[in-house]
């Protein structure tokens, strides 16, 4: 049975970050560029969010016994197979984790105009991927 309580705890986590994100993303892509300080709060807040949604998910296919994932991407398929995410949902989650490995393996190849993107338009699939799973497990 999954535990509400990791559930909770993890998403406000992930709200915290997204959150942290939104008060800081309100620039140009001009000013970005060139602002370190910003460019490194932004990844930070980034890498930790999606790591929230990753211990989730991790969390919720062990709970539920939902099988063993060979990848921390693979996760986010067999939420998908077990009806927790659509497919188009699943594949936003598959591209963050990636773009995560990214932050965390290979930080000189970080495209900041990507991580401006990210910030802007698709750190909402974060917030998305909670939802989804609070209508899941009965917390909405």
């Amino acid at each position: 049975m999954i535990d509400k309580d990791i559930i909770l705890n993890k998403s406000n986590k992930i709200i915290h970050h997204v959150g942290r994100i939104e008060k800081k993303r309100n620039v140009t892509l001009e000013e970005f560029l060139s602002n370190l300080d910003l460019q490194e709060s932004i990844l930070f807040n980034l890498q930790m969010g999606i790591q929230n949604c990753i211990d989730l998910a991790a969390h919720i296919i062990s709970d539920e016994e939902l099988g063993i994932a060979g990848s921390t991407s693979e996760m986010f398929y067999i939420l998908q197979e077990n009806d927790y995410l659509d497919p188009e949902l699943t594949e936003k989650m598959v591209a963050v984790v990636g773009f995560r490995n990214l932050v965390v393996h290979e930080y000189g190849n970080v495209d900041l105009k990507q991580v401006y993107q990210i910030a802007h338009k698709d750190i909402n699939d974060l917030s998305k991927f909670i939802r989804v799973v609070f209508e899941k497990c009965g917390l909405s």
